[in-house]
C-alpha cells in the first residue's frame, strides 16, 4: 500500500503537472474514440501498450476479456452496460477485444472441478467461452502439446468475442453503415508485439 501511496504524490507532482491542460479539459467531459476491451491481467496496460493519453480509451477488463452475448434482462450486467454506454453514449469510433499470451482465464476453461470449487464465479463466467473450448476440441492439436492449446485457445479467444460484438444490435447497425469498426488484437506478454487479426484469411498478423 505504501507504494500505491507514494504513486499518488509522484502522478501529481510529475505526469499530473506534465498533462494539467489536458487533464482541466477531460475534468467535465469525455470523448474517448475507442472501447478497449482487455483482459483483467496486471501484465496488460491498454494506455502503455497503445501509447494514449487519458480520455482516448474508454476500457472495459475482466477475466479473459469476455464479451457476453446481447440479451434483454433485468439482471445487473456490468459488461454488457458498459458497452452500451460506450458506443450509444460516448459514440466511439472503434472497438478492440485484446488478449494476450498465458492468459490464466483461457487457461482455466481446461481446469478440473476440483480446481475451480475456490472460485465459482469465475466458472460461471467461463461457461461464455465454452464454445471456443469446444471449437479447440475439433482441432488437430496434439495433446501433449500444451502451448499450442494455449495459444490457438487465446486466439481463438478474441474471434469468438468479436463475433457475440454483432450480437448487439446497435453495434451490428453502427458497423454495418461503417460508422464503426472493431479489431481483435493478439499481446505477447514477454515480446510486447502484438498480432491483429485479419478477417480476410482469418489469422494473426505481426503489427509491429
Amino acid at each position: 500500500m505504501e507504494k500505491l501511496l507514494q504513486g499518488l504524490i509522484q502522478f501529481k507532482e510529475t505526469d499530473f503537472q506534465q498533462h494539467r491542460q489536458l487533464f482541466e479539459e477531460l475534468g467535465n467531459s469525455q470523448s474517448p474514440h475507442t472501447l478497449f476491451i482487455g483482459c483483467s491481467d496486471s501484465r496488460l496496460v491498454p494506455n502503455l501498450i497503445t501509447g494514449t493519453l487519458p480520455g482516448e480509451l474508454f476500457v472495459i477488463r475482466n477475466i479473459a476479456n469476455i464479451v457476453p452475448p446481447y440479451r434483454n434482462t433485468e439482471e445487473y450486467l456490468a459488461t454488457t452496460s458498459a458497452i452500451e454506454y460506450a458506443v450509444n453514449i460516448l459514440g466511439v469510433q472503434h472497438i478492440v477485444v485484446c488478449g494476450h499470451s498465458n492468459c490464466g482465464g483461457c487457461k482455466s476453461l481446461y481446469a478440473s472441478e476440483k480446481e475451480m470449487e475456490s472460485i465459482p464465479h469465475t466458472r460461471k463466467w467461463l461457461e461464455l467461452a465454452g464454445p471456443v473450448k469446444d471449437k479447440i476440441a475439433t482441432m488437430d492439436i496434439a495433446e501433449q502439446d500444451m502451448a499450442k492449446r494455449e495459444w490457438m485457445t487465446e486466439q481463438i479467444n478474441i474471434v469468438e468475442q468479436l463475433k457475440h460484438l454483432l450480437t448487439y444490435p446497435f453495434i451490428r447497425e453502427k458497423v454495418l453503415n461503417q460508422t464503426l469498426t472493431m479489431e481483435g488484437w493478439y499481446y505477447i506478454i514477454e515480446t510486447g508485439e502484438v498480432f491483429r487479426y485479419n478477417r480476410q484469411n482469418s489469422e494473426f498478423e505481426l503489427v509491429n
